[in-house]
């Protein structure tokens, strides 16, 4: 007898629909065909323990299993359960009347309960559109399943239950879950506030820049400092994610398997802080079975790297293509996966070695020449896709004691929305432009013009200050968005001025020693 069961296959952030053909003729043997790596192949082996165990018969029978398309690649343990459904079926142990209606999934462990798996979302996406009218899955991951509509989600534990499911002894609960109440849910919940730090107006100014533009950062400054503490408060002032970014979001958290079981839904943006250590695979991802990378989980969010010459050369160099093109693709022979890597990049160094050069009270003791050796860790091309350069100096005594009220994040979250909307409007004709941050040099010319006033002050601060030309567009993009904050249509010479103030490491002499 031949019976169709149907599972999912999830390659980048998107699925494929495995059918899963099982038949059983004359003979005793066990076939598994159709690309099967080898932890689909032990199966079998799991499958028997689990029918044995539930007091299910395995047919002494030739068993033939074909997983099409034949030409992907099958891998992981989450074929168990559509596998052991077609053999049970086919067996006429189980009704095979409603096995097309559903997408089933689910690894077996030996006394037949079902392990939860990792990219759930995109596979009820992907259910969704080819018409199937739910999932059989891992009762741990019928939450997030059921972020998609219009599908009727059944979380099981055990073999037992899905068996007697299919045979219509027993019902199993139908998981729902509020879309939108899951979405508002912890929208605006943070467990930290800018209302919390003391002093540093001028970080607090050039974070509100940052997320009003969408530009990258680099603070440089002593140990102490406050560098990481600010950094980790930047998603608080980002604005609000839409419905789209969080479902996106979702589905490559899902994939990295970063989901926890009550979670259903994504709604925070992102802030990944991976350590020095990593590895260039990690941080944009890939492997054998290529897996989303650390830029890749915080897509529509941030990713902060501390210490930052401490990080190995490759591994700030792969970041280059990524911070352009805001996608990364990992080739393989057989094949090519691309991850989402919108992100916003914050990165703190020290000025030197010991921490504490241009320190207003500790003497820095590195040799001569050691503050440029240090600081040239960090490429050219990789400080060109940084706008921001923010000189982080430690706050006095007077200033931690003093209890000044602080500013909030939502105080300073409603600022910065306000200076999206207008980019929006703005940019809403150009295609991949969402923020200041993304503007081309073809988009400063018919964006960014300045008047008389501010060609003299950007003229005499690159003479000046001995400014290098790669600065020239970003102080331009950083005005635009201060402008914004100002709700002003033009460009003014205070903008441009303000500007200019945050292109530390650009300066001619600006690490002398």
């Amino acid at each position: 007898m031949l019976v169709k069961t149907f599972g999912s296959a999830v390659f980048g952030i998107d699925a494929t629909t495995i059918t899963i053909e099982v038949n059983i003729g004359q003979g005793v043997n066990f076939f598994l065909v159709g690309l099967p790596d080898s932890a689909v192949k032990e199966s079998q082996q799991r499958i028997k323990a689990a029918f044995k165990n539930n007091s299910l018969n395995f047919p002494g029978k030739e068993i033939t299993v074909n997983m099409a398309p034949a030409d992907i690649r099958k891998e992981g343990s989450t074929f168990d359960l559509p596998i052991a459904l077609g053999i049970l079926a086919a067996s006429e142990q189980v009704l095979a009347d409603r096995l097309e209606e559903f997408i089933i999934l689910g690894e077996l462990s030996l006394d037949g309960s079902i392990q939860p798996m990792k990219g759930i979302l995109p596979i009820a996406v992907k259910a969704k559109q080819e018409g199937f009218k739910g999932i059989i899955l891992p009762k741990a991951n019928a939450i997030e399943a059921a972020i998609v509509g219009d599908l009727e989600i059944y979380g099981a534990e055990t073999l037992r239950e899905v068996v007697d499911f299919l045979n219509n002894e027993r019902e199993l609960d139908r998981t729902y879950v509020d879309i939108e109440a899951e979405f508002k849910k912890k929208l605006d919940q943070f467990e930290v506030d800018f209302r919390d730090v003391k002093g540093q107006s001028n970080i607090k100014r050039s974070f509100e820049i940052a997320a009003a533009g969408g530009h990258n950062v680099i603070l440089i400054g002593p140990p102490g400092a406050g560098k990481s503490m600010l950094a980790k408060r930047l998603p608080t002032i980002l604005p609000p994610m839409t419905m789209a970014e969080s479902l996106e979001t979702t589905k490559i958290h899902s994939v990295a398997g970063k989901m926890g079981k009550e979670i259903g839904l994504v709604t925070q943006r992102p802030f990944r802080k991976p350590h020095h250590t990593i590895s260039d695979v990690a941080l944009v991802g890939g492997g054998g079975y290529p897996q989303p990378g650390e830029i890749s989980l915080a897509h529509n969010g941030v990713l902060f790297l501390d210490e930052l010459p401490e990080y190995k050369r490759t591994v700030l160099e792969v970041m280059r293509q990524p911070l352009e093109d805001r996608t990364v693709t990992i080739s393989r022979a057989k094949f090519t996966v691309d991850y989402p890597a919108g992100f916003m990049l914050i990165a703190a160094m020290n000025p030197c070695p010991c921490g504490y050069y241009n320190h207003p009270d500790k003497e820095c003791v590195c040799g001569p020449g050691v503050v440029q050796k240090y600081l040239n860790k960090i490429s050219g091309p990789l400080l060109d896709r940084i706008d921001l350069h923010v000189e982080v100096t430690p706050i006095s005594y007077d200033e931690l004691a003093y209890h000044k009220p602080e500013e909030g994040s939502k105080e300073i979250r409603d600022r910065v929305v306000e200076a999206r909307l207008l980019q929006e409007k703005r940019y809403q004709l150009e295609e991949g432009i969402h923020c200041n941050a993304q503007m081309s040099s073809k988009d400063l010319a018919r964006y960014c013009q300045i008047d008389e006033a501010g060609n003299a002050i950007l003229k005499r601060a690159m003479d000046s200050l001995g400014l290098s030309a790669r600065a020239y567009d970003r102080i331009l993009k950083v005005a635009r968005t201060v402008a914004d904050l100002e709700k002003s249509e033009s460009i003014s010479a205070s903008h441009l001025a303000e500007a200019i103030q945050f292109r530390s490491l650009d300066r001619e002499g600006w690490a002398e020693k």
